[in-house]
């Protein structure tokens, strides 16, 4: 497996959009038609997602004064095939991901089927006092674990989780933004640069020959 990039935000094979277009996937669109494919060593729609070892790194250093969303690929520990749910340190005192509540489920766009979870995390500094970045850590539903070990498409005690970070905004933005309609999740489904493949060219079993 190669080494994961720690010092910066790698732009492998950057994908040419036309200008205005962002990459701004729903929960179900990362996990099924990224997360789940990393965790299948299936190809990706886009090479737009950096692997980044999110223990080593803050996440001032990750976004600096970026302001909107940016996504990771990240590899994280399980224990005896129990995968491990809540925050983690980063650096040597540098502070530490604090989940805030518990996961949530990722529904497919159909609402019958259970695609994955998805986790809140606020950065708080070594003293605990929350900064203002957020992340949401996305992961497969677990069922899918079983295949992706039995097959050796992940190192041992590991799990792919996909996660998008960003700046919480400032209270004058929030009021900016009350008066704009939020997009229903069939608006923001079809908004999305990236064109959904079909699902089953990324389904679990006699399928996957990688």
């Amino acid at each position: 497996m190669a080494p994961m990039e720690t010092n910066e935000f790698p732009n492998p094979n950057p994908m040419r959009l036309p200008p205005g277009f962002r990459f701004h996937p729903t929960d179900e669109e990362l996990v099924v038609q990224y997360l789940k494919r990393k965790a299948l060593s299936r190809p990706l729609p886009a090479a737009i997602i950096p692997e980044i070892e999110l223990r080593k790194i803050s996440p001032h250093k990750l976004l600096g004064g970026f302001t909107g969303e940016k996504y990771f690929f990240n590899l994280r520990e399980t224990k005896g095939g129990n995968r491990k749910v809540g925050g983690f340190m980063v650096g040597t005192g540098r502070g530490y991901w604090k989940p805030m509540g518990t996961e949530k489920p990722v529904m497919s766009s159909r609402g019958d089927e259970l695609v994955g979870t998805k986790q809140i995390l606020v950065f708080c500094r070594a003293l605990g006092s929350q900064t203002k970045w957020v992340m949401h850590e996305l992961r497969l539903a677990k069922n899918e674990l079983p295949y992706i070990a039995s097959n050796n498409l992940v190192a041992s005690g590991k799990e792919w989780v996909a996660c998008r970070i960003f700046a919480k905004r400032r209270e004058s933005m929030k009021r900016r933004g009350r008066s704009r309609r939020p997009l229903s999740s069939s608006e923001s489904s079809s908004t999305s640069c990236i064109t959904s493949l079909p699902d089953e060219e990324c389904s679990i079993g006699e399928e996957v020959t990688s």
